[in-house]
């Protein structure tokens, strides 16, 4: 297990050199230029120097240089700072990655505890009602757009009866209460979202485990359907699901970006889009490739609760 994931780890650091690479030069090929819209937010932009704002910024060297010098930072610990407000990178993502999280978490939490329940059920009972209710779910979950939701959540409730999700956002440190009463509703659109693919695939390989000789031999011995089920049944299927969990919680963590927008919650996610908008090359190459560490690590996480939840799988 240890050797494993040590070489898990090495195998890290080459895809983390590639990322370096696309997210440093292929955000440079946006349309746009940093020092023309610094320039122009300034009264009287004709006067601005601007080949000494392009040298104050280091970017009046070659690209490849910037790149260079970059990189040189990141071995330092310095994932960069905005260039409009100086402030570093590590300072926003303090501030920002806490909101994501608690949404993301929140939102997957949501998602599962509707999906198994659901998707367990229907395997279970088969072509009956309660199958055919959860399938139909899990479909409509699935085609929604989560920001069609949110949009007709923001719209209708106020003009029926002259109310809206709160838009300012309140830490959880500072008011818990008032912190899951503005979280609470974009984490419901985003898991109810997301459990429509969940939901699917625990009815499958539930179906698929309870054709499998053990569980025939579970009920051959006179086992309560929920000891079979629960027991037997539901930790082998849950596995994909384990898989599809850690696909989707660098997603939700990064932040979905129009949900943020929509209900005004300052994530990751709005962080990413207030730098494309403004060029801000160093907050959006340091974000990405925060993000993408992150990625890496929740795939090793994945593999690794594997072997504990099935003692058939050995790492080599």
């Amino acid at each position: 297990m240890y050797a494993y994931i040590v070489r898990r780890l090495l195998l890290i650091v080459p895809t983390i050199i590639l990322v370096t690479f696309v997210v440093f030069f292929l955000i440079r090929l946006i349309p746009g230029n940093v020092v023309d819209l610094l320039a122009a937010r300034n009264i009287g932009a004709e006067d601005v120097d601007v080949e000494k704002l392009r040298n104050m910024l280091g970017l009046d060297v070659p690209i490849h240089l910037q790149y260079v010098r970059w990189v040189g930072n990141l071995l330092q610990g310095d994932l960069g700072s905005s260039l409009w407000t100086r402030r570093p990178l590590v300072e926003e993502i303090k501030a920002r990655l806490p909101v994501s999280i608690e949404l993301g978490i929140l939102a997957i939490v949501i998602g599962q505890l509707v999906a198994i329940p659901v998707g367990v059920l229907s395997a279970v009972r088969q072509d009956t009602g309660a199958d055919y209710i959860g399938r139909s779910a899990a479909i409509l979950f699935m085609c929604v757009p989560s920001f069609w939701l949110a949009t007709l959540v923001m719209v209708f409730p106020s003009i029926w009866w002259q109310w809206t999700p709160p838009l300012e956002f309140v830490a959880l440190t500072q008011d818990p209460l008032g912190n899951l009463k503005g979280i609470i509703i974009p984490a419901l659109i985003m898991g109810l979202a997301a459990s429509g693919t969940s939901m699917r695939m625990v009815r499958t390989m539930m179906l698929e485990t309870l054709k499998q000789d053990y569980i025939r031999t579970a009920w051959a011995k006179g086992l309560k359907e929920r000891t079979v089920v629960a027991r037997h049944a539901m930790k082998n299927a849950l596995m994909p699901v384990i898989t599809m969990i850690g696909m989707n919680i660098p997603v939700l963590i990064s932040g979905t970006v129009i949900i943020e927008q929509i209900f005004n919650l300052p994530g990751m996610g709005r962080l990413l889009v207030d730098a494309l908008t403004k060029r801000d090359y160093p907050i959006i190459s340091g974000a990405n490739l925060f993000v993408a560490g992150f990625v890496l690590l929740c795939n090793l996480s994945v593999d690794i609760t594997y072997g504990y939840l099935d003692p058939r799988i050995h790492y080599r």
